[in-house]
């Protein structure tokens, strides 16, 4: 079992970045596939990014040329660098992982969230 946490979340205006990480507990991260989603209020939750235990990356379209995603098997964590954000991308945004995994949308575990707010 993995336990996720995330951090970076906060305040920004649009135009503007932020660069959240997710850290994970255990050993053998790097067999781990990783993903970000995001929930805004009112909304379902939804895929934002990912990155396959076998390195490969997806975005969604609605992020993709301003977000970018990475790990770091030896501090196992992975990133979420945001650029150009927009108001609508403000969201709860939540780490997830699953193991051997090429599926990009699908996962066992789950972070507490961090909140992302991009302002006017």
């Amino acid at each position: 079992q993995v336990q996720l946490v995330e951090s970076g979340g906060g305040l920004v205006q649009a135009g503007g970045s932020l660069r959240l990480s997710c850290a994970a507990s255990g050993r053998a991260f790097s067999i781990y596939t990783m993903g970000w989603f995001r929930q805004a209020p009112g909304k379902e939750r939804e895929f934002v990014a990912a990155n396959t235990y076998t390195t490969s990356t997806y975005y969604a379209d609605s992020v993709k040329g301003r977000f970018t995603i990475s790990r770091d098997n030896a501090k196992n964590a992975v990133y979420l660098q945001m650029n150009r954000l927009k108001p609508e991308d403000t969201a709860v945004y939540y780490c997830a992982a699953r193991r051997y995994s090429t599926n990009p949308t699908q996962y066992d575990y789950w972070g507490q969230g961090t909140q992302v707010t991009v302002s006017l």
